[in-house]
């Protein structure tokens, strides 16, 4: 896909599929913005590996979940790149808790990174698009296979299901300003989120309830991010891909 002279914010970059993002769309030929949260050797390294390929690069610490940061953190992407028409809103937590046992903080914390952070950032960028007249500008947000139901999990599940409503309704509000908006829902990803939340017995049991009978790569999640971020998925529009392999959980 061709993303040459695009300018991309990846919100949580440092590793797992928003690095995959960050590395597929430099190689597409855009600038980034690499988001981190709390590893700045980690998005340090991925920033210089997209600056060897030819392309300008920045890390920008920042946590989603605080509402004052959006603007700045958005603002000082624009900056370093030179422009900004390009959005992954990626950053998001998983932490398992049985419903009878969820706690406040728990539902607040997952809701307030999951999905007011996203919708908040998208805020950001789009406001920051429509002051700077940038035209044919896209974003994508994740969402989850999860949305479909899932054990110790209705506060994650209700998060993920918000951003596939946010993305329906972003796509017809900012319409009027070029701006295209998908998510992605992936299924089970080798990345540490499905790792720090089951056994590898437990993992091996999940995969098989893919077509596969695998987890997925970040890598093939960010491949059909960097399509739908490119123009030629200039007729998509507030969709939802789901990137699982077929998974078909009970």
């Amino acid at each position: 896909m061709d993303l040459q002279g695009r300018k991309l914010l990846v919100t949580g970059a440092q590793q797992g599929i928003g690095e995959a993002v960050a590395r597929a769309a430099a190689k597409a030929g855009a600038d980034v913005a690499v988001n981190y949260l709390d590893d700045a050797d980690a998005a340090e390294a991925i920033a210089a590996d997209i600056r060897a390929l030819g392309r300008t690069a920045v890390t920008l610490r920042g946590d989603v979940a605080d509402l004052s940061c959006h603007a700045a953190l958005v603002a000082d992407a624009a900056e370093a790149l030179g422009g900004l028409d390009l959005l992954c809103n990626n950053a998001g937590v998983y932490p398992r808790q049985p419903f009878l046992e969820m706690t406040p903080e728990t539902w607040d914390t997952t809701l307030g990174i999951n999905l007011r952070g996203t919708a908040f950032i998208a805020q950001a960028f789009a406001r920051n698009v429509k002051a700077s007249g940038a035209a044919s500008a896209a974003m994508v947000s994740m969402s989850s296979l999860a949305v479909q139901g899932w054990v110790d999990s209705a506060h994650y599940c209700a998060s993920k299901g918000g951003i596939i409503g946010l993305t329906r309704a972003l796509a017809i509000e900012l319409r009027p300003l070029d701006i295209r908006v998908n998510c992605i829902a992936p299924g089970v990803i080798d990345t540490a989120q499905p790792r720090g939340g089951y056994s590898e017995e437990a993992l091996a049991e999940l995969v098989k309830t893919t077509l596969p009978a695998r987890m997925g790569t970040a890598e093939e999640v960010a491949d059909i991010a960097v399509t739908l971020l490119s123009s030629k998925a200039s007729f998509v529009n507030g969709q939802t891909i789901h990137v699982n392999g077929g998974a078909f959980f009970a």
